[in-house]
């Protein structure tokens, strides 16, 4: 577990951000279904705001996982600025 306030509120954005991607959900869907202003969602994932458990709770509940997988040690990826990279696929 992160030994201080700051690297567990990074641990709880990188979580979010990582199981709300890898269940492909906008930020706007996971606020919607976490009954959460999107502004707010935005700075969890920033780990610009501490959150009550409440909230975590209902992130938890959001994203099908245990509450305690949101306070896993995990870290932020760099912030890439800028539209994302249109993919194409090669067949």
């Amino acid at each position: 577990m992160p030994d201080s306030l700051g690297e567990l509120l990074r641990s709880i954005a990188a979580n979010v951000r990582r199981l709300r991607r890898r269940r492909s959900l906008t930020q706007e869907q996971l606020a919607e279904r976490a009954g959460m202003d999107l502004s707010y969602l935005q700075r969890i994932e920033r780990a610009d705001t501490n959150l009550s458990m409440a909230k975590l709770d209902s992130l938890a509940q959001a994203l099908a996982v245990a509450p305690g997988a949101l306070l896993r040690t995990a870290r932020l990826p760099a912030l890439r600025r800028g539209r994302p990279s249109k993919r194409t696929s090669r067949a």
